[in-house]
């Protein structure tokens, strides 16, 4: 074989729990025994989580798996790689796998194909498009065109991108900031920890156009101490940009100023919460904010702040590339763009999948996700993190999009879905978001803080027996109570997962669920 071979693995935190460092280890020392020649790689991961490690190799300009990989493997994997033989673990090329095949990728386009360290190779896969577009443009016609793109935020709340993006720009201030979410907490999400390790400047390139835009030289990533694999490679990436000039005192000779910074949180799941965040961010206890005022006019140490989450920003250079119609034509109605949909839990091809809004929920599920992991039916999925929803299979022919969702009683969130099997009790589910309330909860509000205890203690009544139907009455008002009075989405979305489970799944409380059961407020708190 002519040349070296070309390798790629990747660094992404789910191929390192399963083996990837090891495999790298075991790769390098074979070969170097073997006089076998190979350039290695460490790329983000496409996202096809069941066959990790998966390491591809270059053939002709193709990718061609092996995977799940183990160091175990190695030996064999480099001999069919010299002498073409067959291997019990080659995929073929990785693009015509239809996991990844039928994906519409315009934010992970690039992860899992290219060094995430390299900014060659980010700009020669069409990295800093965007970029360059923007700093040729002004503040108003950048606004404008993320508002005419229809991108609203993707860490659930779904508001329109734009309308921060100009309420901010219009702020007179002497400083501003830019300030990412990246405090990725809800079960079965994980596109925010495998863009910041598989393609970060992505991320770099989407916080310096929103800063040149709306004024701001300084951008914080607030990350999730869970995420020591993205903090490393963001620090990395920041060295790379500021010597690039990609980020500084003059941004690719522009004459415009930002620089970025990560600051790791502590673990607190409601500092996911925007105004948390900031307190956090300024060396507070992560304690809710009441708004107004909001953010975008006085936020990080009180000046005009935009918070997005990753995902958001991530959307940014693509709009700026090919256009606001360009993005505006995938997706649905208001709901606009792509999603990078995370399928965990019992599944069969649990991973990320991005496509355009209007996918159902049963092709997520059953046809892309391949049903349960255990074989069995699935009877329920949770959307939206430990607070969201639980829909029956009842419901899987419903597009999801950002109003189908909520006229549901549910909502997008950050796209996450988990499923549940058979073996799943939804009672016990609907207890543990009132627990998970009462770990999380900042305290700061009466209904949240002393709502949540009291609903785990009715839900143990409900299930002993003990006055069932008065009980039921007093869940609902709990309910009622925590939605219209919580001082944030905290305490006024953990009635969602109770309400759903109680409505869907009635025979795991052991009785109809009461008529008084207002399903207008499972849709008010999506």
């Amino acid at each position: 074989m002519k040349g070296a071979l070309k390798l790629f693995l990747p660094l992404d935190s789910v191929a390192v729990s399963l083996g990837a460092d090891e495999f790298a280890m075991e790769l390098l020392d074979a070969a170097k025994k073997s006089n076998v020649e190979i350039s290695l790689t460490r790329t983000g991961s496409r996202g096809m989580h069941w066959l990790e490690p998966l390491l591809e190799v270059d053939k002709g300009g193709v990718r061609h798996g092996f995977g799940p990989v183990e160091a175990s493997d190695v030996v064999s994997i480099i001999k069919t790689l010299i002498n073409g033989d067959d291997h019990s673990k080659a995929l073929g090329p990785v693009e015509e796998i239809p996991f990844l095949k039928n994906q519409t990728r315009l934010i992970f386009a690039r992860c899992g194909v290219t060094d995430p360290l390299s900014i060659d190779d980010h700009s020669a896969n069409g990295g800093l498009a965007g970029l360059d577009k923007a700093l040729a443009m002004d503040s108003e016609s950048i606004c404008e065109e993320v508002m005419s793109s229809g991108l609203r935020g993707r860490g659930g709340a779904g508001f329109p991108a734009g309308i921060k993006w100009k309420t901010v720009a219009n702020a007179k201030a002497d400083q501003k900031y830019i300030v990412v979410n990246a405090d990725e907490g809800d079960s079965g999400t994980f596109a925010d920890r495998m863009i910041m390790e598989g393609d970060p400047f992505l991320l770099i390139e989407g916080m310096v156009i929103a800063g040149i835009t709306v004024g701001a030289t300084k951008g914080y990533i607030y990350l999730r101490s869970e995420y020591p694999i993205a903090a490393g490679v963001l620090n990395e990436a920041i060295k790379c940009a500021q010597s690039a000039g990609l980020l500084g005192d003059n941004i690719r000779d522009s004459g415009k100023a930002f620089d970025v910074e990560v600051f790791i949180g502590a673990g607190a799941y409601i500092c996911g919460e925007e105004t948390s965040l900031l307190n956090s961010l300024e060396g507070k206890r992560g304690d809710v904010r009441a708004k107004p005022p909001l953010p975008a006019l006085e936020g990080l140490f009180g000046k005009p702040t935009l918070v997005h989450n990753v995902i958001t920003l991530c959307s940014v250079p693509e709009i700026l590339s090919k256009g606001a119609k360009f993005y505006r034509d995938f997706g649905m109605g208001k709901s606009t763009g792509t999603m990078p949909f995370q399928i965990a839990g019992n599944v069969k091809h649990g991973g990320l999948y991005e496509t355009a809004f209007g996918v159902t929920l049963g092709e997520l599920v059953n046809e892309i996700g391949g049903g349960t992991y255990s074989g069995g039916p699935v009877r329920a999925v949770q959307i939206g993190g430990p607070l969201g929803a639980y829909l029956p299979p009842s419901l899987f022919g419903l597009p999801m999009d950002y109003e189908t969702m909520l006229a549901n009683g549910a909502g997008v969130g950050h796209g996450g879905i988990v499923v549940y099997d058979k073996n799943v009790n939804l009672l016990e589910q609907a207890r543990y978001a009132f627990e998970f309330c009462v770990e999380e909860s900042c305290g700061k509000c009466t209904p949240c803080r002393v709502g949540s205890i009291r609903g785990v203690e009715v839900i143990n009544r409900i299930k002993d027996g003990v006055e069932r139907d008065k009980n039921f009455q007093v869940l609902d008002d709990l309910c009622e109570l925590m939605v219209d009075g919580s001082l944030c989405a905290m305490g006024g979305m953990t009635p969602i997962p109770v309400q759903s489970a109680l409505k869907h799944f009635p025979e795991d409380f052991d009785a109809k669920p009461i008529a008084a059961l207002r399903s207008g407020n499972e849709g008010g708190a999506a």
